[in-house]
């Protein structure tokens, strides 16, 4: 054990555990850590303090400096009222502030409310728990300056966290996130405006919801196909999250009547106790809607994850059983379906655009081009899609931006991923393959047939605390010092470092990469077309690994087939990366 590291733990866990700043029960978990034989604990809460990143924060619930709490949660609400009182000096100025079901997210949010009041700022706080992208769309409807949403998205059950909005809706960019980062890191614990005023704090609900569903209607492409199969039978759950009233009611404004919800998963809970983890990404968490799909004979089962800002879609193959569509697939289709709809009911002008994320699936690239449609690519993350229709307003038509894990957002009323608008829309495009004697399954065979097959799969290494940390950074510096030659049988003739923005040919020769920032990401594309992803997450203590490999797909029929061949193929590729 390093003594040195215990040694600052130590001595910063002692002044938590004693100083009046800090509430009994914090003190009393604080000295159990003290006191505690195996000091792992202690350590993984102290030896740093959670960061406030461009996001926001992230993290596991408990005491300590590593960890989410209502006093770090505090001392970035408070550095994030400075800066808004330094960059908006007048008054007059207001945020939003909202929370999901996670547990203590109440408490947080109230906690977010009162410091922004005591700092002089309006607050409009929703009256419950909201999805994410209604918090996104409030800022903007509002004419807020920024706002909060305290969430921890899909992460498993020991999460919060808090994403930071700016006034266009959408998460933090520069110049605004390293000059909040700067005002959080400033701030001390003492300095925190805890006390709120009631009078700046206006509670928000209805209203919003209303116009929220009205604005989400807005991504509808076509709703004759909708009153043709108004019927379609769809099953949807929350995940026990934000999505169990909004997600239903904008089903049915968009004219769909036959909806049926998974009961155990309308509870409200943060324990989220019918799954391992929430996280539409895993196939077990669809298990309970699955069960209830067969049971009615349902078209397609569909979910959001506990803020409602990602959706997992589940339709029926062509045996009839059910098949879990990945998020590549599902943004996939998306823009197909848009694209082509658009372009026959003659709604596209030649200045629109689509956005993917650059580990996101390159089929949409073959899509966009074949219609003539322009696609943009950026990195991991909505602020990025946001960003770039902030760029395009009032010269071109943004109609769609996605990433491969499960986000998507359909229309520009919202700044951030947007389950409530997509799920929507995937069910018209599950009602248009209905309506052309189709389901979702054999519209996706469609579009392979069309624009050929790959095989998309992810891998995280999860490396948890401080340690885990330390080896993350060092695969990355590996990589970097030592790029892989070959993967999967396949010259690499094509390494791209976007913390360099540095990419290399074949031959080594070098060139720069336009983007509109750095990233710590690795990418590698080989001369059969595999193309593989490599970067930290910004949010857990993992690294990610996307890959993309060609292959053959002759029929529908074949698919399965096609998908295990690629699936060896990608564990060579992951043997060859050391993984």
């Amino acid at each position: 054990m390093d003594q040195e590291l215990l040694k600052k733990c130590t001595e910063i866990a002692q002044i938590w555990a004693t100083s009046p700043v800090f509430d009994a029960e914090t003190q009393k978990e604080v000295k159990a850590m003290l006191e505690a034989e195996d000091k792992s604990q202690l350590i993984d809460a102290f030896y740093q303090t959670l960061e406030f990143g461009t996001g926001g924060l992230r993290g596991i619930m408990g005491a300590g400096t590593n960890r989410m709490n209502k006093y770090i949660v505090g001392a970035a609400t408070q550095g994030f009222a400075n800066y808004i009182n330094k960059t908006f000096p007048e008054g007059g100025k207001s945020v939003v502030v909202g929370h999901d079901c996670r547990n203590n997210g109440r408490m947080f949010a109230e906690t977010v409310a009162n410091i922004f009041s005591a700092n002089g700022i309006k607050v409009f706080l929703f009256e419950s728990l909201r999805p994410t992208p209604e918090v996104s769309f409030a800022i903007r409807q509002l004419g807020a300056v920024a706002g909060v949403n305290v969430t921890a998205s899909h992460n498993p059950k020991e999460y919060n966290g808090y994403k930071a909005y700016w006034d266009d809706g959408a998460q933090v960019l520069a110049p605004h996130d390293t000059g909040i980062i700067n005002e959080v890191n400033a701030v001390k614990m003492e300095e925190v405006k805890w006390e709120g005023n009631p009078d700046l704090i206006q509670i928000i609900g209805g209203e919003m919801d209303w116009d929220y569903l009205a604005a989400v209607k807005e991504a509808m492409v076509d709703q004759d196909v909708i009153l043709r199969q108004k019927d379609l039978n769809i099953v949807y759950t929350p995940l026990h999250g934000t999505g169990r009233v909004i997600i239903p009611e904008a089903l049915r404004s968009w004219g769909f009547q036959n909806i049926h919800v998974v009961p155990e998963q309308m509870v409200i809970d943060g324990n989220f106790p019918t799954v391992v983890s929430p996280n539409p990404e895993n196939s077990e968490a669809m298990t309970l809607g699955m069960k209830l799909g067969t049971k009615l004979n349902a078209d397609l089962v569909i979910a959001s994850d506990p803020d409602a800002d990602r959706l997992a879609i589940v339709c029926r193959n062509s045996d009839g059983e059910w098949e879990i569509l990945n998020g590549n697939q599902t943004c996939m289709m998306f823009a197909w379906y848009i694209i082509a709809n658009k372009k026959k009911l003659g709604q596209l002008k030649g200045n629109e655009f689509l956005v993917k994320t650059i580990v996101t699936t390159e089929l949409i690239r073959r899509i966009a081009d074949k219609n003539g449609v322009e696609l943009q690519d950026c990195y991991t993350g909505f602020k990025w899609i946001a960003a770039l229709i902030r760029e395009n307003e009032g010269v071109k038509k943004y109609i769609g931006g996605g990433e491969e894990s499960f986000g998507f957002l359909p229309f520009d009323k919202v700044r951030d991923k947007d389950s409530p608008a997509s799920i929507c829309l995937i069910c018209e495009i599950a009602a248009w393959a209905k309506d052309n004697g189709m389901t979702l399954y054999d519209l996706l065979m469609n579009i392979y047939n069309e624009y050929g097959f790959t095989y998309n799969k992810a891998i995280n290494v999860v490396k948890p605390g401080k340690t885990g940390a330390d080896e993350i950074k060092a695969m990355m510096e590996n990589f970097r010092k030592n790029p892989p030659t070959q993967l999967g049988g396949s010259p690499v003739v094509l390494s791209k470092d976007f913390k360099l923005l540095e990419q290399t040919d074949a031959q080594g020769n070098k060139t720069k990469m336009q983007m509109p920032d750095t990233s710590n990401v690795l990418q590698y594309f080989t001369e059969n077309g595999t193309k593989v992803s490599v970067r930290p997450s910004g949010t857990e203590p993992k690294i990610k690994f996307y890959l993309e490999v060609p292959e053959d797909l002759p029929s529908a029929a074949d698919y399965k087939a096609a998908c295990e061949k690629a699936d060896v193929k990608a564990t060579q590729v992951l043997k060859d990366l050391g993984v």
